[in-house]
């Protein structure tokens, strides 16, 4: 029986399909339909989705591809989900920092909306400390036994997170993304998005980073997720720099509590960019050659000595990039990153410790990290796959530490576009916001 209850721990607050589950546990577990029809349609009860008639076995059960990587869910079948338990109580937090007068305010805020039971949305610059705010409201839901999610739909910013709480705070702490290692139970769990699928009615505080960022933005799935991963009374505070129609929406229903914060925690403006015209970058690459604008630029940079980090859109071009960079810069650290790189981790520490001199990268660095100094190069800042939101948080790298709160920020481009402009605009009225002229 003991074997039984330690193999339970893993099940509590987490939803299966009926054989992922060993025999000895099903007695424990509770159950819902995996599907329902509501209006003639068939929907989902794991992720939410409309489920196409279309998408039948030989058997005639329908089955669900949206969560299918979680293991296939079918019409006729059941889920199980196992009620979860609360934690003994604890003192979490041993983070020895301060929060600036306007951080406080932001936390203050936060800890209120846990009382009231209140959906939160935290509006804040880049660089503004947004995790340092969220400290409290994660202790105050620890300590007293209760259980707590951080999200990103970014595997890099929870890794960044994961790296981050895991000095500030004295319980262990689960990490799940798809290569992660095997689940166990705690109180405090970091996982991507898409991870909060495998839990049910588990968390009383979620907090999701990044709310704007591909694949959680307009995701139905992952919004289904978010609601039912959730206990009744739980509470849900969502992140950003750049917010969402969606959520905005929200705010205006009275759905969510909006708080703002239009400071960074070192007290000076975020750093606007500058447009640069530069042609001709396509064909330059095809020769094997970089433009002799862009060659000044990057010469004229690396005579100040900090970190470079340049952006292009696509993986192919920075590939080619790097390729041609290390050529004409032969005494210069480079290398490259991008979602497919596997080593991606061990360069970005790289770039940070300064043993890598300049990083090129496609928007997998656009937001969740911290490069202490760095200046932004962002190349054909006027491609389709720049959009307002990737622009914002590209020029949010700039600027971040208290040693130079400043830096160069440019947008390279041979053609203006409504995502530059509103980029820029978006940075300037925050500025505003935060008492800058």
């Amino acid at each position: 029986m003991n074997i039984v209850m330690k193999e339970l721990e893993l099940y509590y607050g987490r939803i299966f399909t009926e054989n992922q589950i060993p025999t000895e546990l099903k007695e424990y577990a509770q159950v819902l339909p995996a599907m329902e029809e509501k209006n003639g349609k068939l929907i989902c009860n794991r992720c939410g989705s409309l489920v196409p008639r279309e998408n039948i076995l030989p058997s005639g059960q329908y089955y669900c591809r949206e969560c299918i990587i979680f293991g296939r869910n079918t019409s006729l079948a059941q889920l199980c989900y196992f009620p979860q338990i609360p934690f003994e109580k604890t003192q979490s937090l041993i983070w020895s920092g301060n929060l600036t007068p306007y951080q406080a305010q932001v936390s203050e805020g936060l800890l209120q909306g846990l009382d009231m039971k209140e959906n939160l949305l935290v509006h804040a610059v880049t660089g503004a400390g947004k995790t340092e705010m969220i400290y409290e409201s994660v202790a105050k839901i620890l300590d007293k036994g209760g259980c707590v999610c951080l999200a990103s739909p970014r595997i890099d910013v929870c890794l960044e997170l994961y790296k981050r709480l895991s000095n500030d705070f004295s319980c262990p702490i689960a990490l799940l993304h798809g290569d992660s290692e095997p689940y166990f139970r705690t109180r405090l769990i970091i996982a991507t998005t898409h991870q909060l699928l495998k839990f049910y009615q588990a968390f009383d505080l979620l907090i999701i980073d990044e709310v704007d960022a591909f694949p959680f933005v307009d995701n139905a799935a992952l919004y289904h997720a978010v609601e039912s991963s959730v206990k009744k009374d739980g509470v849900r505070i969502f992140l950003t720099a750049t917010s969402t129609d969606e959520l905005d929406k929200k705010v205006k229903k009275g759905e969510l509590k909006k708080l703002d914060l239009a400071r960074r925690f070192h007290a000076n403006p975020l750093v606007v960019p500058k447009e640069m015209w530069l042609g001709a970058v396509q064909k330059n690459l095809q020769k094997q050659k970089i433009p002799s604008k862009l060659r000044y630029l990057i010469a004229k940079q690396r005579e100040t000595g900090f970190p470079l980090l340049i952006f292009f859109p696509n993986i192919e071009q920075g590939q080619v990039f790097t390729q041609i960079l290390l050529r004409y810069f032969p005494e210069e650290k480079n290398d490259f990153v991008s979602s497919q790189t596997e080593n991606r981790l061990e360069i970005v520490d790289k770039f940070r410790n300064r043993e890598i001199s300049i990083l090129v990268s496609t928007t997998i660095l656009e937001r969740g990290v911290t490069f202490p100094c760095v200046d932004v190069f962002v190349v054909l800042a006027n491609h389709r796959l720049y959009t307002k939101s990737a622009l914002v948080q590209i020029s949010g790298r700039v600027g971040r530490a208290f040693e130079r709160p400043t830096g160069e920020l440019l947008f390279l481009h041979d053609g203006k576009t409504k995502a530059m402009k509103r980029a820029i605009q978006e940075i300037k009225t925050m500025n505003q916001r935060g008492g800058f002229a």
